[in-house]
């Protein structure tokens, strides 16, 4: 219905019509009209097609008539006798209805009462009488006549008490309903409390409810007035729940809107007492921030775009939830040191006492900061480079930093990225955000309050990826040299210059960090200490920073260096100094409580109470075993820690050739001993060996310390060697080690790892090493104290290796192999 119709039909339902010839029109009727059932309806009767209503049996509609086929129907039946079927349109767009357009059933109605309205327009008033089904059409011209047959209601019977209850309860909803429906009449609950008939009150309430068009034929189409209840409280509690959900949800909306308005109206009067005290604290803000961009050195853009934001703030209601947003960027953009440089220390020599004496060796470091220090004296301006410091946990990689700030007069700023997962802990967040706030560079950068700070990224090999960014890519912007100088962050929206940072990278490992990432960086790989090292830099930098902590005087703890040496031999092993470091601060803290209990103290700490206090040795160094013994060979390890021996030991037992591998080895380990053993199968005559040696013997190799997990290719040489020394049971040259990789033609190729290899060697008291020959570049580059008191025999072949390594002279009581 449109709202004319709306208008009436809130008018018919607490009131009649009355003509203009003084006839009273029933409004309120009763549905029981036992004339009704005498009535003989014809069997073909003219069908009024209804677009977006349906008609209920004794119930009053207004329906406009509008169409030139439902105009002639009406005229010609109102001048008849009365009666119309009404039926809904199955779809109502269609102008021009078909029989088979309408719904199968409808509703006898009868037309009480034409009226023409101001517009010309007509509505038809027409009561509802009976149900009918439409059987088929007669005709389409000048309108569609159907043949009929009545439908009688069918009454509750034996469900008189459950029906009861439906009425009850669809009079409760509907008077609920229209309490909290605007768009219903109040004067509409008058007709609602006041009709008595139940099958009546049922079809009223079908017929004015609020649902689909579609939902009403389905009410009509109900076999009983008991099957019609039913669906219409299921309906009706559905419109209810919605109705209250909205009535909630305006209520809500209503109490906060009052709020604000309360607020607002609040804050309006607080600010013109405030401008008449002469002390508005949003104009006093911004006349800070006015007077804070005034003393800036920032360029044209970042000024037009600090001009833009104040501006925009100024317009801006404080209370809105937009200001601090506004205000929180605006302080971010006034924090960070724009153009603002603290200048560089650039006495070489100062440069080199500070990094000597903050750290002892990691000399190729130390000379790359002076070479970059060089050359910004001779240039007067650089771009920083792009270090990164890898090597094993310990060695001192991040306290660097903080040494190269010191010797460059630098701020020092530093970043841990293990662990980070999200690309906006690089570039921030956007700024409409809650909560939102720029990058952990600018944050550093801001922190540091200079735009040329020494910048450590730690960690930067253990950095993450998943749904929200990859971290390691937004560094490359970051880390590059050619566009850090527009480095972009998503919060600050400016591009702000990063190239006069000395960004320091630190990392245990490279094979995690990116290929990308890794290009950009300067590499510079820094190894474990020698055991001399250890000890000067336990006696430079340690103790006295552990006697510093600890309150004990250097008077009261003596250490000498043998002791130390033991320390580091016997309770350590690793390739840094922090479980040496560990260790001290033990001995110092047993040494403080001795102090606090007014023992007598002994300074000097001797073996005797080094073992005292520390417990027996943790660790214990793989020595030399000597040469007794056929087919045990020393070779040579890397490790996380640092270089170590390990010996590779080969048994034969009579048998059929069978090959065992122990010592929990990994693939490519088992794979260089099948190697080693299948070149010396096609190798028996350089050994003196006889052709099918090995078919009669088992051979086991086992490398000790099977707890511990080995891999590597760099033990081939080593199990060549153990395997031919076992079938000559010749012996192995005396306080010889060796390492290296071998291939099926007899090859050795090179190996990583040499310095601390070299490293182990000397702690174990070997005195000769064979590497591959190439591996001659990386000894040379090795400083000339780490070679003091050891030998090295370069070879290109197995055999070369196999002459060096074994003896003429055969061990005691050797087997006889044949």
């Amino acid at each position: 219905m449109n709202n004319k119709q709306d208008k009436l039909l809130g008018k018919m339902f607490f009131q009649e019509i009355s003509d203009e010839e003084g006839e009273i029109i029933p409004i309120i009727a009763d549905g029981d009209d036992p004339e009704l059932d005498e009535i003989d309806f014809p069997e073909e009767m003219p069908v009024l097609s209804l677009r977006n209503n349906v008609l209920f049996p004794g119930v009053v509609l207004p329906i406009s008539i509008g169409r030139p086929k439902s105009v002639k129907l009406i005229r010609d039946v109102y001048n008849s006798n009365k009666i119309v079927v009404t039926v809904a349109q199955k779809d109502p767009e269609i102008d021009d209805p078909r029989f088979e357009d309408l719904h199968s059933v409808g509703t006898i109605g009868q037309i009480i009462k034409l009226l023409e309205m101001p517009d010309g327009s007509t509505t038809a008033i027409i009561q509802g009488r009976k149900r009918v089904d439409l059987l088929e059409g007669v005709t389409a011209d000048p309108y569609i006549i159907s043949k009929i047959a009545v439908k009688n209601e069918k009454n509750p019977e034996g469900k008189e008490k459950e029906f009861e209850a439906i009425v009850s309860s669809l009079k409760d909803l509907s008077l609920r309903m229209i309490k909290l429906n605007p768009n219903i009449v109040h004067e509409a609950s008058f007709a609602i409390k006041n009709i008595e008939n139940k099958n009546y009150l049922i079809n009223f309430i079908c017929s004015n409810t609020d649902v689909k068009v579609k939902d009403k034929q389905r009410l009509l189409e109900a076999d009983g007035i008991y099957d019609r209840g039913i669906m219409l409280l299921e309906y009706l509690v559905q419109e209810m729940q919605l109705l209250e959900l909205k009535h909630e949800l305006q209520s809500k909306v209503k109490s906060d809107l009052d709020q604000q308005q309360r607020e607002f109206l609040l804050l309006q009067q607080m600010k013109t007492i405030q401008n008449e005290l002469g002390d508005n604290p949003h104009e006093k803000e911004i006349g800070e921030f006015r007077k804070k961009a005034a003393d800036k050195k920032w360029n044209e853009i970042v000024a037009e775009a600090f001009e833009k934001e104040i501006e925009k703030l100024q317009r801006l209601n404080p209370a809105a939830a937009e200001y601090s947003v506004q205000v929180n960027y605006i302080s971010v953009l006034l924090d960070l040191p724009w153009e603002k440089y603290s200048e560089d220390n650039l006495d070489l020599e100062n440069a080199k006492k500070v990094l000597d004496e903050d750290h002892y060796g990691l000399e190729e470091v130390k000379e790359r900061i002076l070479e970059h220090l060089a050359v910004i004296k001779l240039k007067g301006d650089m771009k920083s480079p792009i270090l990164c410091l890898y090597g094993p946990p310990g060695v001192g990689k991040t306290s660097l930093g903080k040494s190269v700030a010191r010797a460059l007069g630098r701020k020092y700023v530093r970043m841990s990225l293990g662990g980070l997962h999200d690309e906006a802990e690089i570039r921030g967040h956007r700024k409409t955000y809650i909560g939102a706030m720029p990058g952990r560079i600018l944050q550093n950068i801001k922190k540091a309050g200079s735009s040329n700070p020494v910048f450590i990224l730690d960690e930067i090999d253990k950095v993450g990826q998943d749904f929200r960014g990859d971290p390691s890519s937004a560094l490359l912007e970051v880390l590059d040299p050619e566009q850090n100088s527009a480095f972009h962050d998503n919060f600050l929206e400016l591009e702000y210059d990063l190239s006069n940072v000395l960004f320091i990278a630190t990392a245990n490992t490279l094979s995690t960090i990116s290929p990308a990432l890794r290009d950009r960086m300067e590499l510079i790989e820094i190894n474990g200490y020698l055991l001399e090292e250890k000890i000067e830099i336990a006696n430079r930098h340690l103790l006295l920073k552990q006697l510093l902590n600890h309150g004990v005087k250097r008077s009261q703890f003596k250490v000498k260096k043998e002791i130390l040496q033991e320390v580091v031999d016997k309770y350590t092993r690793e390739s840094g100094v922090r479980e040496l470091d560990k260790v001290l601060a033990k001995m110092i803290r047993r040494t403080a409580r001795d102090i606090a209990f007014e023992k007598k103290v002994t300074p000097s700490i001797s073996k005797v109470r080094l073992a005292e206090i520390m417990g027996p040795s943790k660790y214990n160094r793989d020595e030399y075993s000597g040469n007794e013994q056929a087919g045990v060979v020393t070779g040579l390890a890397w490790t996380a820690v640092g270089g170590e021996i390990l010996f590779i030991e080969t048994s034969l037992s009579k048998g059929t050739g069978k090959l065992t591998l122990t010592g929990n080895l990994g693939d490519v380990m088992k794979e260089s001993a099948v190697i080693a053993l299948e070149y010396l199968k096609a190798n028996t005559g350089l050994l003196k060996l006889p052709a099918t040696f090995s078919d009669k013997w088992n051979i086991h190799i086992h490398v000790p310390e099977g707890a511990i997990p080995k891999d590597g290719p760099s033990a081939g040489i080593t199990m060549a060697t153990s395997i031919a020394s076992a079938f000559t049971q010749r012996k192995v040259k005396k306080y010889i080690a060796m390492t290296g990789e071998i291939t099926l033609r007899g090859k050795v190729l090179p190996v990583g790892g040499i310095k601390e290899k070299i490293l182990a060697a000397r702690r174990a008291g070997l005195k000769e090493i064979i590497l591959s020959e190439e591996n001659r570049k990386d000894v040379e580059n090795i400083n000339k104290t780490y070679l003091k008191g050891l030998r090295f025999s370069y070879v290109k072949t197995i055999m070369n290796v196999l002459d060096m390594a074994l003896l003429k002279q055969k061990v005691i009581n050797p087997k006889e192999i044949i």
